[in-house]
């Protein structure tokens, strides 16, 4: 009797697991496709270069400081060169502080690029979410991220559905069907 019951669950069992389909993708590739990933990643860089020559502004004012102070040390009283050192530490100071506000973490460059390519990747999931249900994917994978694939067939691959999702497959391209 145990002999049956152990039996009919391997049996049970292998069935549900094979009835398990699965998939992958490749959405570092899908994302820079999108259009409006495009833009965004352009606009980052617009902002990210203004910041970036903002603060070369800022520090080339504080080396003409340094060498103003350099070149007049010799001259100044204890007070001035005190004065002076304090002047070039507080700009220093604040070079940082304005660095870490545009680039630090949760900096603005962080809140813009959460505000530009949120959107296409919203849009990425829901086309991935609607090519599992459409296809009866249990799991899909995402061979640009961390995972580790050693070997994908070319059959489970859904870099193709999704990309017809959006609106930017090939036209001429035949997606293989997973049959």
């Amino acid at each position: 009797m145990k002999k049956v019951c152990l039996a009919l669950f391997l049996t049970l069992a292998s069935t549900f697991a094979w009835s398990q389909k699965f998939g992958y993708i490749d959405s570092e590739y899908i994302i820079n496709q999108m259009p409006e990933y495009k833009k965004a990643q352009k606009e980052l860089n617009e902002f990210s270069l203004k910041w970036q020559k903002e603060i070369e502004d800022y520090q080339s004012k504080i080396d003409k400081l340094k060498q103003e102070y350099q070149a007049e040390e010799v001259l100044l009283t204890e007070d001035m060169r005190k004065e002076r050192l304090d002047t070039i530490a507080a700009r220093e100071a604040k070079l940082r502080e304005v660095q870490k506000n545009y680039f630090g973490f949760k900096g603005m460059l962080y809140l813009k690029r959460q505000e530009l390519v949120k959107p296409a990747q919203d849009k990425l999931f829901q086309a991935i979410e609607k090519v599992a249900k459409e296809k009866k994917l249990a799991i899909i994978f995402d061979k640009s991220g961390e995972l580790v694939m050693v070997y994908t067939d070319p059959t489970h691959d859904c870099t193709d559905y999704v990309l017809e999702e959006l609106g930017l497959g090939d036209k001429n391209d035949k997606v293989p069907t997973n049959k």
